[in-house]
């Protein structure tokens, strides 16, 4: 059986494959032990830094050959070594190479051979593991389908610095996440998904992962250190229970993260460093470093700020700076204290300044180098600047401020690259959050328009920032909001609201919410007309918490102003009645119940409304219940809508007042008058002055 290309290769094509070529693969075969052996070395020289011979070899079927010669017992263990060495060569190739080994099974084979006694031919199998598992065509979940794999890699670690280097590595590339991170964006360049069954952190950590690699990172080999750090980077990475242990294990009397901090040191070389610095992020954020912990504030975090500086590498600037987004995302002092440090909010100006202006004829290099950067640097800067901007107004203001700061964002928004793209918006998003640029730099560079046409056509994880942002940019303090509803909006948030993705339903209807806060009355009608009745009142039975609130603030806005209040129930009255009663019926919580019932207080104050709820006793005596509840922000709600109802300079009051007398309501205003809140007290003594007037 032979390994052959994804591609099939036309007849002119193999009839360049050298004659050589077909030399090498031919001697494999030979009767004579020693004949062999020699041809593997050959072939091991032959291949070296060359990928035509290398494809020439696999297309000939030099690959099963070599993978029979490995695993048979009559072979030298000097030849099955020399074999693995071999194949760990064509995996050096390109990515086709490594396809082709793994429709040859070579995995299997390679993990057989880690059973041998011999610890070089244990070497070269581990060797070639890793090149192949490095590969991004690799799927990760090969190393974990036989169980008893993992155990006996981590017994190899013990053997030499080589099978520590190479296992490590290994574990480092196959340790991918089963989820994904819930808050905000995610600055790392770790997460994946894994596939069912025990996530891979679980896996390594339960067979001692932590213990067996630890003590690795005192080796005197430094790419030993250096890539059992990168294993506790993927061990920890938004893992709480993995973290929480780092930081109890002891290292020659010394505590990991004290380690850590040593390792991230400026004598020491820039990718332990950055390394390092990821380490004590990720446990930062995990739960198991305090974020005033003085190895945060005074170590790792102008570590990383001193990775954004100009004298370092593009991609190192790239990784200080996602990895500080990361560490100070979530933490408002964290944002502070990094927005004053080495004046990093001008540093990152820098990263849009690639490709640069040097010559192309002078520096191709150069330029090919930026150019392959430039969409990395321009991305994690916006990532940083949203970070940055997160909480804290000064700061918003101070990167506003910053050079074409509000051009690159509206820039940023259109770029071909989707990752520049999303940045951007959640760039635009964190600063939407200041009042004073919505109404200044937001309205100068009319963002909206732009956002606009992001919200058009975008995927999903776009559309999920920018139409937060848009909820920003329709407060009703905002220039942007009527230029925004001239451009078509109500359409494209009630689409959103409809939705299956929940986020995109919540900001579907926290948009419309606020674009109908004291709106007029079209734009009202525009609302429950794009919406219509029949998507309204599924919104209302969402099992997401959040979208019922915002269609209940949503609701609460349409129903304000009697004009208003009187034209919606006069067309929805007796959906929306409906939908107050299931949901003062149904097992929701206060915030719920209580939005619901200020609703009813909007219905009580309306002109012709309120006889909705006087002809419904079902109702009546709803808020009679709620009025007597035990919780206070219940009967203070329940309340608002009596007071509505029998405010006595409205037609109609005294009947009213009559009517919510016979069914007890006057009772339970005296008993609340009694009351030891002093809101409920005076609400009601307020309310019985209407059956004294």
């Amino acid at each position: 059986m032979a390994c052959v290309l994804e591609t099939p290769l036309r007849m002119s094509v193999l009839s360049e494959v050298t004659a050589s070529s077909r030399h090498y693969v031919d001697r494999l075969f030979d009767p004579d032990p020693q004949k062999v052996l020699q041809g593997v070395i050959d072939m091991k020289n032959a291949v070296i830094g060359n990928n035509k011979q290398k494809a020439n070899l696999i297309v000939l079927g030099a690959v099963p050959r070599l993978l029979y010669l490995l695993q048979q017992e009559t072979s030298s263990t000097e030849l099955k070594t020399e074999c693995a060495v071999v194949l760990g060569s064509l995996a050096m190739g390109t990515e086709n190479n490594v396809k082709s080994l793994l429709d040859c099974h070579i995995i299997p084979a390679l993990l057989q051979g880690l059973l041998s006694p011999d610890l070089k031919f244990i070497e070269a199998c581990l060797r070639c593991l890793r090149t192949i598992f490095t590969s991004p065509v690799t799927p990760e979940e090969l190393l974990y389908t036989d169980a008893t794999v993992i155990p006996h890699l981590m017994a190899l670690l013990s053997r030499s610095r080589y099978t520590q280097e190479y296992v490590c590595q290994i574990f480092s590339h196959c340790c991918k996440l089963r989820h994904w991170h819930s808050c905000g964006f995610k600055s790392s360049p770790q997460p994946l998904l894994c596939a069912n069954g025990p996530d891979h952190q679980t896996v390594l950590f339960n067979h001692g992962a932590v213990q067996n690699i630890a003590h690795l990172l005192t080796s005197a080999s430094y790419k030993v250190r250096m890539q059992a750090l990168k294993c506790f980077l993927v061990l920890a990475f938004e893992n709480p229970q993995v973290s929480m242990t780092l930081v109890n294990v002891l290292v020659d009397g010394e505590l990991l993260p004290q380690i850590f901090v040593k390792m991230l040191q400026r004598d020491k070389p820039i990718e332990m460093q950055l390394t390092s610095a990821k380490c004590l992020t990720y446990m930062c954020r995990a739960g198991a470093i305090r974020t005033d912990d003085t190895c945060i504030v005074l170590k790792t975090l102008p570590c990383l700020v001193r990775m954004c500086c100009k004298e370092r590498l593009l991609e190192e600037r790239v990784d200080g700076a996602e990895t500080l987004a990361y560490l100070i995302e979530t933490d408002v002092e964290l944002q502070r204290i990094a927005s004053i440090t080495d004046h990093l909010i001008a540093m990152l100006a820098d990263y849009f300044k690639y490709p640069s202006s040097v010559s192309a004829i002078t520096d191709i290099k150069r330029l090919d180098h930026d150019l392959k950067h430039a969409h990395e640097l321009r991305q994690a800067a916006f990532k940083l600047y949203a970070a940055l901007g997160a909480n804290d107004e000064d700061i918003r203001k101070k990167i506003i401020e910053t050079e074409n700061m509000m051009d690159r964002v509206v820039n940023g928004l259109s770029e071909s690259s989707i990752k520049v793209r999303l940045a951007a918006v959640r760039c635009l998003h964190s600063l939407s959050r200041s009042v004073q640029q919505l109404r200044t730099s937001f309205q100068d560079h009319a963002v909206w328009k732009p956002l606009m046409k992001v919200l058009q056509n975008a995927p999903d994880e776009i559309l999920v920032v920018a139409s937060s942002t848009l909820c920003n940019l329709l407060l009703e303090f905002s220039p942007s909001k009527e230029p925004i509803l001239e451009s078509g909006a109500i359409e494209l948030l009630c689409s959103l609201t409809q939705s299956d993705n929940l986020a995109l339903r919540v900001n579907g209807v926290w948009a419309l919410m606020n674009m109908a806060f004291q709106a007029e009355q079209k734009i009202k009608a525009d609302i429950l007309r794009g919406l219509s009745t029949e998507q309204l009142f599924q919104l209302l039975s969402d099992s997401d918490v959040n979208v019922l609130m915002k269609t209940l603030g949503l609701l609460r806005n349409l129903l304000s102003t009697r004009p208003h209040i009187d034209q919606i129930i006069s067309t929805h009255g007796k959906q929306i009645m409906q939908a107050v009663t299931l949901i003062l019926e149904g097992e929701h919580n206060v915030e719920v119940k209580e939005q619901t019932l200020c609703i009813l207080a909007n219905i009580a104050d309306g002109t012709t409304a309120k006889e909705l709820i006087m002809t419904n006793d079902d109702i009546l005596q709803k808020i009679k219940y709620y009025m007597s509840h035990s919780n206070a922000k219940l009967q203070l709600a329940a309340m608002f809508c009596v007071s509505n109802l029998i405010w006595n300079e409205e037609e109609g009051s005294q009947e009213r007042q009559d009517k919510l007398r016979d069914i007890g309501i006057v009772d339970i205003l005296h008993k609340l008058s009694q009351s030891s809140d002093p809101n409920l007290c005076d609400k009601a003594k307020t309310a019985l002055q209407q059956y004294l007037a």
